[in-house]
């Protein structure tokens, strides 16, 4: 029974207990729920305070926006107000202006109707004064005219004959010593040597053995050598020394250069050759522009192109009758210049063109037409002064003297060219006569190169082995054979070699 009422008891305590706990729990959670509701008005409260704060700002640089905006928009309007009156005033001052215009050209047209009417009272009054004239004299105006020149010269005949005789007698001796005394200061301030120049064409040779190695097996070094210069090798007996035969001198010292260079490398073979060759070239390019740079400084020209300067080097290589031509041209632009000083003509431009007078003769070889003409062509495609083209077109009278300066390049060239032992002719003749060796075989369809070698007793012909054939390459031969008879004097006979020559590279990688 005790136990009983003790387990009672306790369900009881429990019971109460576990009432109580859920009564201080409800009572904690209304608690809670008060303290958040009072922080949510809290906030509230706060975000409201907030946003009029924000609010009140926003209103006020709204306001302060709305002012600047005003402000300006006042100074824009000012400004072009002030713009607009500034345009109104300019448009009266022009209207105005104008007005004066049309009044000053109605005044001119007036004023000019009444020179116009003057002059035409003028001639009428001219007009009726020669007629009556006429009548009174019974004579035209011409008759009148050649009535008294008639007359003069029967009244003078024998004064003006006199005065003509005396004046054509003293004239002309005043003018001969005048052109004696200028050609002699001339030629007495410039005293230059006149030793021919004919370029030399053997190259020295260390040993006999170096032959052997310039031939190569077979031929082969000799052939590839002449095929890349152009220019004949000739190997003979003759110790210590090898020729190369040419009539083109360019070709002849890259040539030599070339062989040169060989010899001092030791490798001497095919390939080696065609490297070499090219520096040689480029060797005497290089060459060619320092002398025409040369030549224009030392007589002070500035206005040549480069290019017209580069083709005046070339002229260094070049001869005339023996003579240098690049040397002769020099000379003759300083005769020519100390001439126009004396003559009043122009210094610069007789020198210019005196110095490109031959500048054709460079390239003569390779194009159609008289040195003359084709000096006249580069000059012009190169934008040389047209003073200077004139002053050196009519040095051998192909063109009229159109100016002081062409009569002063003629006479420096005379001067320059006819001294004893300036030149030689046969020389001339010899190149010139190879020089049209190589333009006929070149003239032949197929033919690629020509090279007229042996002094012209021999021309060689290289064709493209890819158009040509050997049935083709024979008909070439006889072909280039007949024009050489219809067209060329010459003594013995000439051989034409055809060459048609495959060559095939290919690389191992």
């Amino acid at each position: 029974m005790p136990l009983k009422l003790v387990l009672l008891f306790a369900g009881l305590a429990g019971l109460v207990g576990i009432a109580f706990g859920y009564f201080l729990r409800w009572i904690i959670s209304l608690g809670q729920r008060g303290s958040m509701e009072l922080e949510i008005k809290e906030m509230r409260l706060e975000a409201e305070e907030e946003g009029k704060k924000i609010t009140k700002e926003a209103e006020k640089k709204s306001s302060q926006i709305i002012e600047e905006a005003r402000h300006e928009s006042k100074e824009l309007n000012e400004k072009l107000k002030k713009t607009e009156d500034r345009l109104i005033k300019k448009e009266e001052l022009i209207d105005n202006r104008q007005l004066d215009v049309d009044k000053a050209e109605e005044k001119i047209r007036k004023t000019s109707e009444e020179v116009e009417k003057i002059k035409s009272k003028n001639e009428q009054i001219q007009k009726e004064r020669v007629e009556e004239l006429k009548k009174v004299s019974g004579w035209s105006e011409k008759e009148a005219k050649e009535k008294l020149l008639e007359i003069l010269e029967k009244d003078n005949e024998e004064d003006l004959a006199i005065r003509l005789r005396k004046l054509e007698t003293v004239g002309q001796e005043k003018i001969e010593k005048k052109a004696k005394d200028i050609l002699s200061t001339v030629i007495h301030r410039y005293g230059n040597s006149v030793t021919s120049d004919v370029m030399s064409s053997a190259v020295s040779i260390p040993s006999d053995e170096i032959k052997g190695k310039i031939i190569g097996k077979e031929g082969r070094n000799i052939k590839a050598f002449e095929r890349a210069t152009g220019v004949e090798v000739i190997v003979d007996d003759t110790p210590g020394s090898i020729m190369l035969s040419s009539f083109d001198p360019v070709r002849r010292q890259i040539a030599r250069l070339a062989l040169e260079n060989l010899i001092l490398d030791g490798r001497i073979q095919p390939a080696k050759i065609e490297d070499v060759v090219e520096k040689a070239k480029q060797e005497i390019n290089k060459i060619i522009k320092e002398k025409g740079e040369a030549a224009v400084h030392e007589l002070g020209i500035y206005n040549l192109d480069p290019r017209i300067i580069s083709i005046l080097g070339r002229l260094y290589f070049r001869t005339s009758y023996g003579q240098n031509v690049l040397n002769h041209s020099v000379e003759m632009a300083h005769i020519a210049g100390m001439l126009a000083e004396e003559l009043d003509g122009d210094p610069q431009v007789a020198k210019a063109g005196a110095l490109v007078h031959d500048i054709g003769k460079a390239v003569d070889h390779e194009i159609q037409g008289t040195h003359v003409e084709i000096g006249k062509r580069i000059l012009q495609k190169f934008g040389a002064d047209e003073k200077i083209i004139q002053a050196m077109q009519a040095h051998h009278e192909e063109y009229p003297y159109e100016t002081i300066e062409s009569v002063i390049v003629q006479v420096a060239d005379a001067i320059s060219g006819s001294r004893p032992g300036a030149r030689r002719d046969t020389i001339e003749n010899y190149l010139k006569r190879l020089g049209d060796l190589e333009e006929i075989a070149t003239s032949v369809d197929g033919v690629t190169k020509a090279y007229a070698i042996q002094a012209g007793r021999e021309i060689r012909v290289f064709v493209s082995p890819e158009e040509v054939g050997d049935l083709e390459a024979k008909k070439i031969a006889r072909e280039i054979a007949k024009k050489i008879e219809q067209d060329l004097k010459y003594p013995g006979e000439i051989k034409i070699v055809v060459i048609r020559e495959n060559r095939i590279i290919e690389f191992a990688r």
